[in-house]
């Protein structure tokens, strides 16, 4: 993946974001311990010497924009995360903290955000129309636009309709921002379509497709240069390659696998049922280089496979050494699929201007 991003990072001049930054900033005791100094005396409106909840909500609203949550109010689900961040810093019960408590939370927080960067280097590119200059130039442009149209199915689609679809096909390889983010639809989408004035009757062929498409494409160009896109690309291949290096370490896997045992309940004779061998699974994704259950659809099929051929649902009670014989073999079947079939997932999001706030935590 870090080859992918690097070669990402060249082609349209992104900057990688892998967490190392905020990892040096917390491990550095007298940079870190200044950089809360600053922050704490910004929060302390009353100079009290402690943070109210008020007091702490810009914090918390700093820290829910950069995990990628919209603002608060947005959504039941994005709120329930701003109310866990929150409980974290006052323990779900304090009315005010101190400056030592708001350290080591913050602490915490920075370096599970340094670990998932790690993890997932996101890379930020800004997108000028350059590149997608390019593609139109390129000897690939016709045949790669071609077998686009032919994958699209609008049976009633005004060419419009086709050119804006073919948008939505490309990607940032290509030098296109994606094309169904609201912001590039509305600044830069519709605007080039607009300018072509096209004819709503005109019929739909491959000749005239691609010649609007290219006509399209190139008003684009003009668009992301007067307003270019800032996009974070993150790409991330499981290959097995996380999961086979964990089980060739016994003394490692011993141990992820005892933590995820305490996990999970046992009856009074120390026996586990066998329906919680996803929940452990999940507890040791981290250390296998695995996304969590119900993040990626495609790897949730093949953990889902693994679980049922090993019949996890069957509710038997097993005991612990079999529950963690059981665990490393379902590791096992689902390191054998990967590297048969490894699965990439891209995440393109174009980055809008910053939520205005009184508070500028995670600016270092």
């Amino acid at each position: 993946m870090q080859n992918k991003d690097a070669e990402m990072n060249s082609k349209i001049g992104g900057k990688v974001m892998d967490g190392s930054d905020i990892m040096e900033l917390v491990e550095n005791e007298k940079v870190f311990s200044n950089f809360v100094d600053h922050k704490f005396q910004e929060l302390d409106r009353d100079c009290d010497g402690n943070l109210s909840v008020k007091e702490l909500q810009p914090a918390v609203a700093d820290i829910g924009a950069a995990l990628g949550l919209p603002a608060q109010g947005s959504s039941p689900e994005s709120d329930h995360i701003y109310r866990e961040v929150l409980d974290e810093f006052t323990h779900g019960k304090q009315e005010k903290i101190s400056k030592i408590e708001f350290k080591e939370v913050l602490s915490d927080i920075l370096l599970g955000m340094a670990a998932g960067l790690k993890r997932d280097p996101v890379v930020i590119l800004r997108m000028d129309g350059q590149d997608l200059f390019e593609f139109i130039s390129s000897p690939t442009f016709d045949p790669e636009m071609l077998t686009i149209f032919s994958e699209i199915e609008l049976p009633d689609g005004s060419l419009q309709d086709y050119i804006i679809k073919a948008f939505e096909k490309l990607t940032v390889d290509q030098g296109m921002p994606p094309a169904t983010d609201p912001w590039v639809a509305i600044n830069i989408v519709e605007p080039a379509l607009k300018s072509l004035r096209i004819d709503p009757q005109q019929p739909v062929s491959q000749e005239i497709f691609l010649a609007e498409f290219k006509r399209a494409t190139e008003s684009v160009v003009q668009h992301l240069k007067e307003q270019p896109a800032i996009v974070a690309h993150s790409q991330n291949t499981f290959d097995g390659s996380g999961i086979k290096q964990l089980l060739s370490n016994k003394f490692e896997s011993d141990k992820i696998l005892d933590s995820a045992l305490k996990s999970v309940p046992k009856d009074r004779h120390g026996k586990i049922s066998k329906e919680y061998l996803r929940v452990a699974l999940d507890v040791i994704a981290p250390s296998a280089g695995l996304p969590p259950i119900g993040a990626v659809d495609q790897m949730d099929k093949i953990t889902i496979k693994a679980l049922e051929m090993f019949k996890a649902d069957d509710g038997k009670l097993v005991k612990v050494d079999e529950f963690k014989k059981l665990l490393t073999e379902v590791l096992g079947s689902i390191m054998l699929q990967l590297q048969g079939n490894p699965i990439s997932v891209f995440v393109n999001s174009v980055v809008h201007e910053p939520i205005t706030s009184s508070s500028t935590l995670l600016q270092t």
